[in-house]
């Protein structure tokens, strides 16, 4: 079983649930973050006083998925989500060890 943790700009999202559903993902989690990467913000001037602005609004979506799973949402969110700029996001694949659903006791990927 792989997590994958998907960060994306904010007018992505519907696009990455998308995908996710099309794939047969069984559950995600949404948090709303801030943060930069390469881009290290923007500047910007008001009333003639220029401010940089290095934290970007940002979503990671987490979920838990098989191996094959995995390799098809990441090639799809390659594929579907990349505009070529920076700020686009990054995917975080971590190998996971078990799950266990609390409310049954079930374990590994019956448990997702």
């Amino acid at each position: 079983m792989k997590k994958l943790e998907i960060i994306i700009k904010p007018e992505k999202l519907e696009d990455l649930k998308g995908i996710l559903e099309d794939c047969g993902a069984s559950g995600i989690m949404i948090g709303n973050i801030m943060g930069y990467g390469n881009q290290k913000g923007y500047k910007q001037r008001y009333r003639g006083t220029e401010y940089t602005v290095n934290l970007l609004p940002k979503v990671k979506v987490e979920t838990v998925v098989s191996e094959e799973m995995a390799e098809a949402i990441v090639e799809r969110v390659l594929h579907e989500i990349n505009t070529g700029n920076y700020g686009d996001g990054k995917i975080f694949i971590y190998d996971v060890q078990d799950v266990v659903r609390i409310r049954t006791g079930e374990r590994g990927e019956s448990a997702l």
